[in-house]
């Protein structure tokens, strides 16, 4: 059977790292640092994720600024207000909370975050950055599965690693950050999509496997090359009956089949997703540390 890589427990000495120097640069006279999260309208799922970062951010010592906005706000107003966040000195980091809803342009909002403050990682200077190996905020998501990987002492350097996904959120970033001249990088990444037809030729190839494409355990144990380590990213609801609220959680990979033939796994829940709030709370510490 695999081995489980425990996201959760990961994500908690990163963050316990994170709060020990916060407590001892704020003990020494500076402000604590703050994250503005910005959330338009009621969708349950955002609402969740939203939770989650302010309890992390209590943990860790950041101020948390919840600033929730009717989902009729219009764009204008939205950035407005963005607009002032990034011209306020105490604000180090700034959120706004994705998807928005359907009548606000997300690029031109995430365009309009002042990118010394996109702790998220999504503005195209963060990514641009990224690309070309300057340092800058980088995505949450992705830089949390390569931290994941790299303190639960998997090697990347020399390895085979396929993405199946290619989205500007997970897919793209992280195969630059697999590719960097790094330790945390030097990987050879294949980045698999809709189009690539048979994905088996390729995942059956690859060292380390990574499913990024939000359908329910399309990945199956056929696919996995022995050994491999898999690392699931894939969060979605299938109808459970037996369960009070209806639904499960399941990942991109089919996880009892996979395990029988992995090295290393990651669950879901409890995987990839605590490293993406942890790495929130790292790009909002590192921005407050720039403005000593």
């Amino acid at each position: 059977m695999a081995k489980i890589i425990d996201g959760k427990a990961t994500a908690a000495s990163l963050r316990e790292e994170l709060k020990m120097q916060v407590h001892r640069d704020v003990s020494s006279g500076m402000r604590s640092p703050v994250l503005a999260v910005v959330l338009v309208g009621n969708d349950p799922a955002s609402v969740s994720y939203v939770t989650g970062k302010h309890k992390a951010c209590d943990e860790v010592g950041i101020v948390s600024r919840d600033m929730h906005l009717e989902a009729s706000t219009d764009e204008a107003e939205l950035l407005r207000l963005v607009d002032e966040l990034n011209r306020d000195a105490g604000v180090d980091g700034i959120l706004v909370q994705l998807p928005l809803p359907p009548h606000i342009n997300e690029d031109r909002v995430v365009l309009s975050i002042a990118p010394e403050k996109d702790v998220d990682g999504f503005h195209p200077v963060s990514l641009g950055k990224l690309m070309i190996g300057m340092a800058g905020f980088l995505p949450c998501t992705p830089n949390g599965i390569v931290e994941l990987m790299v303190r639960n002492s998997i090697t990347l350097e020399g390895k085979h690693v396929c993405i199946v996904g290619r989205s500007n959120i997970v897919g793209k970033p992280l195969a630059n950050l697999l590719l960097a001249k790094s330790p945390r990088g030097n990987a050879t990444v294949t980045v698999c999509h809709s189009r690539s037809g048979d994905l088996s030729r390729y995942t059956r190839e690859a060292d380390i496997l990574i499913a990024a494409v939000g359908k329910p355990q399309v990945i199956t144990a056929e696919m996995i090359k022995p050994g491999a380590v898999v690392i699931d990213v894939g969060v979605n609801r299938v109808d459970d009956s037996s369960k009070k609220r209806g639904y499960r959680l399941v990942g991109d990979v089919d996880f009892e089949g996979a395990c029988a033939v992995a090295s290393m796994i990651t669950p879901v829940p409890g995987g990839v997703g605590p490293m993406t709030i942890a790495m929130l709370m790292h790009n909002t510490v590192t921005s407050w540390k720039r403005c000593r």
